[in-house]
C-alpha cells in the first residue's frame, strides 16, 4: 500500500510538472480537437524510469482514471527492468526498435524486436521489460492512472 501511495504521489508530481504540455495541447485545440506536430511536444525527465528517458504527455492527466496519450523517448542502449502496470498498456513504436519481453527479469534472448509501426498490448499486472539499441520513441495510450511497479524493488530509480 505504501508503494502504491508513493507511485500515486509521484505521478501527481509529474502531472503537475506537465503544465506546459497541457498548454501546448490547449493552444492547438478547438472544441476538443487537438492537432500537434512533434516539435511542439514538451519532453521532461521521467523519475519513475532509469535516467535518460524522456516523457511528453499529449492528452490527459496520468494520475486520473481517464484516457491518456503520452510518448516516451529512450536513448540508444537503454534498459527498462522488469515491471508491471496497474492498467492495460498499449504501446506503439513510432521510431527505432523497441525490444520487449515478458518475464520477471530483463533477458534480451527472451525479447521480441518491435520496429516502427509495431504494437504491444500488455494486460494489467503483466511483468515485462524492454531495451533499445538505438534511439527509440514509443507512444503509450490507455485509461489511467498510469503507474509502474518494478519486479525487483532495487531497480526502481525513485528509491536511489
Amino acid at each position: 500500500m505504501k508503494r502504491r501511495l508513493q507511485s500515486t504521489i509521484l505521478i501527481g508530481l509529474i502531472t503537475l510538472s506537465l503544465g506546459t504540455a497541457a498548454t501546448a495541447e490547449d493552444s492547438h485545440s478547438h472544441s476538443g480537437h487537438t492537432m500537434l506536430v512533434s516539435s511542439e511536444l514538451n519532453w521532461i525527465d521521467v523519475p519513475s524510469l532509469p535516467p535518460g528517458a524522456k516523457l511528453a504527455v499529449i492528452e490527459g492527466l496520468l494520475n486520473q482514471a481517464k484516457p491518456f496519450t503520452m510518448r516516451l523517448k529512450f536513448p540508444a542502449n537503454y534498459k527498462v527492468p522488469a515491471h508491471s502496470h496497474a492498467v492495460v498498456e498499449r504501446c506503439t513504436v513510432l521510431s527505432g526498435t523497441f525490444n520487449m519481453g515478458v518475464g520477471d527479469k530483463l533477458d534480451k534472448t527472451q525479447s521480441r524486436p518491435l520496429p516502427a509501426g509495431g504494437i504491444a498490448i500488455m494486460p494489467a499486472g503483466t511483468n515485462h521489460f524492454a531495451w533499445t539499441s538505438e534511439e527509440t520513441i514509443v507512444q503509450l495510450s490507455g485509461i489511467g492512472p498510469w503507474d509502474i511497479t518494478y519486479v525487483n524493488p532495487a531497480d526502481d530509480p525513485r528509491k536511489n
